[in-house]
């Protein structure tokens, strides 16, 4: 058999589908085919088939294949519809009576009603590929030869064991591990209950998803429900809360009786920490909420036939009852997807878009650290947005664009800079425009901060050959202003990573135990979103030395070290800090092993005092009596912030010397080539700042 021969797959039922060739880390004995085939040979994920080749004689190719849409849709829509349909579909073989998704189209699929000729069938160029309005079909009587009977005859040869529409594991991507296990703890128990039972233990009852908002919980949920032919209940947490006295539980009731009734069913609680919070004296409605929820759990009859799923982004919160044996039996963390999971989430959400050839999905991956599905899904949705939005306004060159629009590398970018990385938006995760050329002088300090951060990212491998661990952690230190804080920015966008800045004093709170929880939430979340860098501005204030400091001082600096030594798991985070009091610091923070590499940032000497003005000044009309490497030599003691400071008032004298000069602003605004820099701008300034 050769690549792209029609073959038939058979399971429950059977269905024809073109055969390729797999990835080679593929198992021989693997075949993999998506939802609709799945649906229509009526097997799950995991199920046994049988191919065999189908002759070729025995694919005809198709004058006109009817489909019925999911919904019903207007005409011009049912037009475009068809059109695209012609052009997705080709070369594609079908059979009356299975369902085939068009991407770019619609989410659910579409029902193949008939064919002519009849039987398997091979949609060409010449195949006129006609769109009925609705599900049922019910127009196609005046079409050209339909056969009435396969119309109306059960579904013989597309029997469906899953519902017809919803998401599939197909949508899901970069969760390859996790879905396993959830389909071992949920497909398992209803696809196989029998199994259980001669193993003689009880199937698993409940399954917690746990993550991070946008990481894909719900769709899981979804998707597995959708595969295994269960009928499936969503209840919104807050949805069930009422202000009347046991009008809560009661709802929980109806709900897990309709579950029993409609078995196999998955009952999906979204948002379970809202309503499953931990019981106390003071919250009478959520203990009864927990109590109920608890009892019906512990009573379900047949737990095979009904399985709960939670989700929570909060699993600390929910009251410890739950999450035991018999009731969550299996908590499963639902994480921010890798670079490999990134790419894979971006396959699925491009791919019904028309792409140029600079779009590149790999680039893309590596550019959105710790975007999570959701954040994925916004990108690719705004990049479409960002291409109709330059559309062309003359109306022919419009309507041409719109018959084959495209999306491009710039669209991308676009919808890059809208969109925030959802996991670590609390902590304000950026990737800094700012790079080394932005710094002056500091040339000492920039290689150590490279071959410390930088060089265990890009040279991985020769670290891994020389079983080298890469530094946890740098310290800047030096007098205010010499720029400690530009240079950990520089660093961040130099290597295109997560920048999480935090300032010292922020993290401490009045209250016990917020500031230690504030410093693990900090770490945890840059965990997720590794490879990141975090920036702890003014350390001193947040971690003096213990003995001789406030008490929750030391229990921070405690907490701190602890995350520290932890750091060795992810060589992706690194911990960069900066103070200009190095001898308050807690010794124990600077041991090996802990921020371990110092560089010091001086005041600079005079070619880097050259460099730095050179930075700030070059882009500014200067006058031809300002001479940078005279100033640089004059400005002997000052600071990259004090030049900064000198530069930026010597060019408000400019401006405030243009603007008296005229009355009116836009005359002012019409003669802005005649500001200029002049010497004696620089001197005024340098009377202020110094």
């Amino acid at each position: 058999m050769l690549s792209g021969d029609s073959v038939v797959i058979e399971g429950t039922d059977s269905t024809v589908a073109k055969m390729w060739p797999a990835d080679p880390t593929v198992d021989d004995t693997v075949v993999q085919i998506d939802a609709d085939a799945r649906a229509n040979a009526g097997v799950h994920v995991g199920d046994s088939v049988t191919v065999r080749p189908l002759d070729g004689s025995s694919i005809s190719p198709a004058d006109e294949v009817v489909l019925a849409a999911p919904t019903v849709a207007n005409e011009a829509e049912t037009n475009l519809t068809e059109r695209v349909a012609n052009q997705k579909l080709r070369n594609r073989p079908v059979r009356a009576g299975e369902q085939i998704r068009i991407e770019g189209v619609a989410g659910e699929p579409f029902r193949v009603v008939a064919t002519v000729p009849d039987g398997d069938v091979r949609i060409t160029t010449d195949t006129d590929v006609v769109v009925s309005n609705g599900p049922d079909a019910t127009d196609v009587g005046d079409r050209a030869k339909v056969n009435a009977d396969q119309t109306d005859q059960p579904a013989a040869t597309g029997a469906r064991s899953q519902p017809a529409s919803g998401a599939t594991y197909e949508d899901i991507g970069g969760l390859d591990e996790e879905l396993e296990l959830v389909r071992e703890m949920i497909e398992l128990p209803l696809s196989e209950p029998a199994l259980f039972q001669r193993l003689g233990v009880e199937p698993p009852s409940g399954v917690l998803l746990y993550g991070p908002p946008g990481t894909g919980k719900t769709l899981i949920a979804r998707a597995v429900a959708n595969e295994v032919d269960a009928h499936f209940i969503s209840i919104s947490g807050p949805e069930i809360m009422s202000k009347y006295k046991g009008e809560s539980e009661e709802k929980l009731r109806e709900a897990f009786e309709r579950a029993r009734e409609e078995s196999p069913t998955i009952i999906f609680f979204d948002e379970i920490d809202s309503i499953a919070s931990a019981r106390d004296g003071d919250a009478d409605a959520e203990s009864r909420i927990v109590g109920q929820l608890l009892s019906l759990m512990d009573g379900l009859d047949g737990r095979g036939d009904v399985i709960v799923i939670g989700a929570t982004n909060r699993v600390d919160a929910l009251d410890q009852a739950l999450r035991r044996g018999g009731r969550f039996d299996r908590e499963i963390q639902i994480g921010v997807p890798d670079e490999a999971g990134r790419h894979e989430i971006l396959e699925v959400h491009t791919r019904g878009m028309p792409l140029s050839d600079d779009v590149s999905i790999e680039t893309l991956a590596s550019r959105t650290h710790g975007f999570v599905g959701a954040d994925l899904d916004s990108v690719a949705s705004e990049a479409a947005m960002a291409a109709i939005r330059r559309r062309p306004a003359d109306e022919a060159a419009r309507t041409e664009w719109n018959a084959d629009p495209v999306v491009t590398r710039a669209d991308f970018d676009t919808a890059l800079a809208s969109v925030e990385p959802s996991a670590m938006r609390e902590y304000v995760a950026e990737s800094p425009d700012t790079d080394f050329d932005d710094v002056g002088g500091l040339d000492s300090a920039k290689r150590t901060l490279t071959e410390s951060v930088e060089w265990p990212l890009t040279y991985d491998k020769l670290f891994e050959q020389t079983n080298t661990d890469p530094p946890a952690g740098v310290l800047l230190y030096g007098p205010p202003g010499t720029g400690k804080t530009l240079l950990a920015r520089a660093l961040a966008g130099e290597t295109d990573v997560n920048f999480v800045q935090v300032d010292g004093p922020e993290v401490l709170d009045r209250y016990v135990g917020e500031s230690e929880k504030a410093i693990r939430k900090l770490f945890e979340r840059a965990r997720q979103s590794a490879p990141s860098i975090i920036f702890i501005d003014e350390i001193d204030a947040l971690v003096g030395r213990r003995g001789e400091s406030h008490e929750v001082t030391e229990r921070v600096v405690s907490q701190l070290l602890t995350e520290l030594d932890g750091m060795r798991e992810n060589p992706n985070l690194v911990v960069l800090a900066a103070t200009n009091r190095m001898d308050d610091l807690d010794p124990a923070l600077l041991r090996p092993g802990r921020l371990d590499t110092h560089v010091l940032v001086p005041e600079p000497d005079r070619p880097a005092r050259e460099k730095i003005l050179a930075v700030h000044a070059s882009d500014k009309p200067l006058a031809d009596d300002v001479d940078l490497a005279e100033l640089a030599a004059e400005l002997e003691g000052t600071t990259g912030a004090d030049i900064e400071a000198i530069v930026r008032d010597a060019s408000m004298h400019a401006i405030r010397d243009v603007a008296d000069r005229y009355d009116d602003p836009d005359e002012a605004n019409e003669r802005a080539d005649e500001v200029v820099i002049e010497r004696e701008h620089i001197e005024r300034a340098r009377e202020t700042v110094e």
